[in-house]
C-alpha cells in the first residue's frame, strides 16, 4: 500500500478519525487505511506513564501503510509530555496531539484529559514543552465547555492561551462535558452539540485551524461544513467510522474525488494478508482484529451473517485467516438472487 504523508494533502480537505478507546488500536487503523488512502489516522490515547513505565513498543507500534498518523497523548506533566512527543516522532508519527477532552473517571484521577480546560495555563506550558521537543505539529483535542466552565469567553480564553504557546490546530468536540454525572458513554451524546460556538472561535481565530467533532455521519453534513467560505479547517469523524467503516469509502469518492476506492469485498480479502502478517510476527489472536471488521457491510444485503461469521469463527480453536473467506461466503449464500 502506498505510504501518504500528511504533506501530500496539503490541497485536499482535512477529515480525520477520532482517537477512540479501545477500537482505534494498529488493526483498525490498518484496516480503515484499506478504505480510505486519505482520511488522517489517530491513534488511541496512549498515557504518558504507559510509554515512560511500559512497553512503548506495544503502544507505538505500527504499520507504514497507516501514515498519516497522529499520535495522542494524554498526560498533564509538561516534562513527560515533552519525553513522549520525542519518542512519537523518533516512531514516525506525523502529529502529536494532546488530549483535553476525554471525561472518563480514570483519566480524571490522572488530572488530564477534559478536566485540563479548567487550567489552560497547563496546557499551554504543556504544549509549549511539546513543540519544543518535536519538529512536527502539535495539536489539542478538547470539549467546547466542561462542568460550569462554559461559554464563548471560557473557550475563547482557553484556546487563546493555548495557542500563544505555539498550538495552531484545535479539534473541538462541540458539546462539553459533565465531570460529575455522565459516564464517558452518555458525554458522547446527552450534551448538545452547538457547531455555532465552534463557528464563533473560527471566526475570531482566523488564524488557526479550528476542526469540528461530534455527530457527524454523512457526506451531505460534512461537505457544506468545510466548503463553506466562512466554514471550517476540517471536520473529525467519531462512532459512525466505526460502526459504519465503509462511510469513509463515500469520503473518498465524494469529498476527495478519489475515484479508485475498494469494494467491501476487496477490502477483507486484502485483511488476509494483514491478518496472516500479524499472526507470524507478533502471535495476534485473530478475533483482536477482526472486531474491528463487524461493520464492514453495515445495511447492505448479507450483512447480519456477515457480523454473524465474524462473531463466531476467529473464536473457533486454530481459527486461520482463511475465515475472512468463510464469512464472505457464508454472506454469499444469503443474497438475494439477481432478478
Amino acid at each position: 500500500m502506498k505510504n501518504k504523508k500528511l504533506d501530500s494533502l496539503s490541497p485536499l480537505p482535512h477529515i480525520s478519525i477520532a482517537p477512540m478507546m479501545d477500537w482505534t488500536d494498529r488493526h483498525c487503523r490498518y484496516f480503515l487505511r484499506l478504505i480510505s488512502p486519505h482520511v488522517l489516522l489517530y491513534t488511541e490515547m496512549v498515557t504518558t506513564g504507559a510509554l515512560i513505565h511500559g512497553d512503548r513498543d506495544r503502544f507505538l507500534r505500527f504499520d507504514e501503510a497507516e501514515h498519516p498518523l497522529a499520535l495522542q497523548l494524554g498526560g498533564s506533566d509538561p516534562g513527560d509530555l515533552a519525553r513522549c512527543a520525542k519518542m512519537g516522532r523518533d516512531y514516525g508519527y506525523d502529529e502529536i496531539n494532546l488530549n483535553c477532552g476525554c471525561p472518563s473517571d480514570r483519566v480524571q484521577s490522572g488530572a488530564f484529559g477534559a478536566c485540563l480546560m479548567k487550567e489552560p495555563q497547563r496546557v499551554a506550558d504543556c504544549v509549549a514543552a511539546m513543540v519544543e521537543a518535536v519538529d512536527i505539529p502539535v495539536t489539542v483535542k478538547c470539549r467546547i465547555g466542561v462542568d460550569d466552565h462554559e461559554g464563548f469567553e471560557f473557550l475563547d480564553h482557553f484556546i487563546s492561551t493555548v495557542a500563544a504557546a505555539g498550538c495552531r490546530t484545535f479539534i473541538l468536540h462541540a458539546r462539553k462535558a459533565w465531570l460529575k454525572g455522565l459516564s464517558p458513554k452518555e458525554n458522547r451524546e446527552v450534551p448538545p452539540l452547538d457547531y455555532n460556538l465552534v463557528r464563533q472561535i473560527k471566526l475570531n481565530h482566523s488564524n488557526l485551524n479550528i476542526i469540528l467533532n461530534g455527530g457527524l455521519t454523512t457526506t451531505e453534513q460534512i461537505y457544506p461544513l468545510i466548503r463553506h467560505p466562512a466554514g471550517f479547517d476540517g471536520v473529525m469523524i467519531g462512532r459512525e467510522a466505526y460502526q459504519n467503516p465503509y462511510f469513509l469509502a463515500d469520503i473518498e469518492r465524494e469529498i476527495f474525488k478519489n475515484p479508485s476506492v475498494r469494494d467491501r469485498e476487496t477490502v477483507a480479502l486484502d485483511m488476509i494478508y494483514y491478518i496472516k502478517k500479524q499472526m507470524e510476527l507478533y502471535d495476534i489472536p485473530i478475533k483482536s482484529i477482526t472486531r474491528h471488521m463487524m461493520g464492514l457491510f453495515h445495511a447492505q444485503p448479507g450483512g447480519r451473517v456477515w457480523r454473524q461469521a465474524l462473531s463466531t469463527l476467529p473464536f473457533e480453536p486454530g481459527a486461520k485467516p482463511d475465515i475472512i473467506m468463510q464469512a464472505l461466503e457464508a454472506r454469499q449464500r444469503h443474497l438475494p438472487l439477481a432478478a
